[in-house]
């Protein structure tokens, strides 16, 4: 069970809340008012104020936000990871050298005597 199973129990809204408090939180970190936050990520002062007050908004506008905030990398989680199949790392462990080899010289009838 990983750190985040809690969530699938909060509701839409109390994660709106949640994510809103983040940005808010965030913004006074960095001493920003409203309007900073706003202008720099070309939004309006009342988009950005939904938001803080967990109110649902655009996503490319939260995107934005978390732009201006240096805060994307909250969205690393968000990369999708392929299983590799057992059978695939045998074959790949197999490939890999199991003992150095003496390199190879080459024979004097291929050297043209340049």
């Amino acid at each position: 069970m990983n750190d985040f199973s809690y969530i699938s129990y909060i509701s839409d809204g109390a994660l709106l809340k949640k994510i809103g408090g983040f940005i808010k939180s965030r913004r006074i970190e960095q001493n920003l008012t409203q309007d900073e936050v706003a202008e720099r990520a070309a939004i309006s002062r009342s988009t950005l104020s939904l938001l803080e007050r967990g109110e649902n908004i655009a996503l490319t506008n939260l995107l934005k936000i978390l732009r201006v905030l240096d805060a994307l990398y909250v969205l690393e989680h968000f990369q999708e990871v392929k299983p590799i199949s057992p059978m695939q790392l045998a074959k790949e462990d197999e490939a890999k050298w199991k003992r150095a080899s003496k390199s190879k010289k080459s024979s004097p009838k291929d050297d043209l005597g340049w």
